[in-house]
C-alpha cells in the first residue's frame, strides 16, 4: 500500500507596493525563496495597489509609505476601510520616530525602514500575520518612554502637533511644491491647502508664509535619507565541492 502524504500547507500570498523597481525585485526574491510565503502581485502606484489588492485579495500587503507624491497615511486608511482584516507592513525611508506611530494609528501593523528591508521584511511579515505589531527596538523604546514621561519640545515633537494631512502638506512644502501644486497632488482645492497652511503657521508659531516655507524646507532636509535604489536578491549558498574518491 502506498503511504498517504498530508497535503502541503498553502503559502501565504504577499502583495508588494513600492515605486522602486529594484527594491520590489529584491523583496520579491526574498519572499519567493521561502517555503511559507509567495509574491502574488506587485504595483508601483496607488491605483495599481488598490486594483491589485481588490483583484488578488492577498494575505498581507507590503506598502511603501511614499508612492510618488501620494499621501501614504490616507492610503492606509482607505485600504483599512475596504479591507478591514488585511495586515499591512509599511516599508519606508521616512523617519520611523515620526511616522511609525502615525502609520500604526492609521491602520498598519508594522513599520520597517528601507535600509533594514533585507534583514527585517520576512520577520515583519510573519509577525503581523500572527496578529502582533512589528517595529524596531528604537521605536518600541520611544513608545515606552512616551508612556512614562512628558516629551520635551524638540524639532521632532514640534511637528507632532500637526494632523496627518497637515504633516503631508508641510512635507510637500519642504519638497518645494507650491500651494497649487500641493492642491493638485492631493486632489484638494487651492483654498483648502491655504487653510492647511494657515493652520500649520499657527500651530508652529510662524509669523508668515516665508517663515513657513523656510521651516518646511529645513525640516525636509533634516528628514532626507538615501533611499536604497536596489536591494540585491540573496545569493544561494555556494555548492559544496565533491570529495575525490
Amino acid at each position: 500500500m502506498k503511504e498517504s502524504t498530508a497535503p502541503s500547507k498553502p503559502r501565504v500570498r504577499v502583495f508588494i507596493a513600492d515605486d522602486h523597481p529594484f527594491l520590489r525585485l529584491g523583496i520579491k526574491s526574498l519572499i519567493n525563496q521561502t517555503d511559507d510565503l509567495e509574491c502574488c502581485g506587485e504595483a508601483e502606484n496607488v491605483k495599481g495597489t488598490l486594483h491589485g489588492v481588490d483583484a488578488l485579495k492577498p494575505d498581507v500587503l507590503i506598502l511603501d509609505l511614499c508612492l510618488g507624491d501620494s499621501d501614504g497615511l490616507e492610503l492606509i486608511k482607505s485600504l483599512r476601510a475596504q479591507h478591514e482584516k488585511l495586515p499591512i507592513l509599511i516599508l519606508s525611508q521616512l523617519d520611523e520616530t515620526l511616522y511609525a506611530e502615525r502609520t500604526l494609528k492609521a491602520g498598519a501593523q508594522g513599520y520597517i525602514m528601507k535600509e533594514r528591508a533585507t534583514d527585517d521584511v520576512l520577520d515583519g511579515v510573519r509577525t503581523i500575520l500572527e496578529g502582533d505589531l512589528f517595529v524596531s527596538r528604537k521605536v518600541a523604546a520611544l513608545a515606552v518612554r512616551k508612556m512614562v514621561e512628558t516629551r520635551s519640545d524638540s524639532a521632532a515633537s514640534e511637528v507632532d502637533v500637526l494632523s496627518d494631512r497637515e504633516l503631508q502638506v508641510f512635507r510637500l512644502l519642504g519638497a518645494g511644491k507650491s500651494t497649487r501644486g500641493i492642491a493638485e497632488t492631493l486632489n484638494l482645492s487651492f483654498k483648502t491647502i491655504e487653510t492647511y497652511r494657515e493652520n500649520i503657521k499657527h500651530k508652529l508659531s510662524l509669523p508668515d508664509a516665508s517663515a513657513l516655507v523656510h521651516r518646511a524646507t529645513e525640516w525636509a532636509q533634516g528628514q532626507a535619507r538615501v533611499a536604497p535604489e536596489e536591494v540585491s536578491p540573496p545569493q544561494p549558498p555556494p555548492a559544496k565541492k565533491k570529495k575525490r574518491a
